[in-house]
């Protein structure tokens, strides 16, 4: 069976950071330390199935998007045998509009909601 390699790009690990903050300002650290890390290893999952992911070509060529405890949203894409964890979007955000090629990427949100 093939292994992909996963990477987290510095948005999403930006964004990852974010949810901590949010999570721990709106409950505990612990809470907050647990929620992340199984967002980590459910992203270091797609390692062994990384098609399982729904495309959204639409939004950007070879985007795929995965929803985490139905509040949480990834996106990410698989090329060359690496799975490139490209966005971690949580409570309802508008990850479509943020990762549209043909919009700025500075000044997006990166608050939670």
């Amino acid at each position: 069976m093939t292994r992909y390699e996963v990477v987290f790009t510095p948005e999403a690990e930006e964004q990852l950071a974010e949810l901590y903050r949010y999570i721990e300002e709106n409950a505990t650290a612990a809470i907050a330390l647990n929620y992340t890390n199984s967002v980590v290893e459910y992203c270091e999952a797609l390692a062994t199935f990384p098609l399982r992911g729904t495309r959204r070509d639409d939004v950007r060529p070879g985007l795929r998007t995965i929803g985490y405890k139905r509040r949480t949203e990834i996106a990410y894409t698989v090329d060359d045998g690496r799975v490139s964890i490209i966005g971690i979007f949580h409570g309802g955000r508008d990850y479509e509009t943020s990762l549209h090629p043909d919009e700025p990427e500075d000044g997006d949100q990166v608050g939670c909601s």
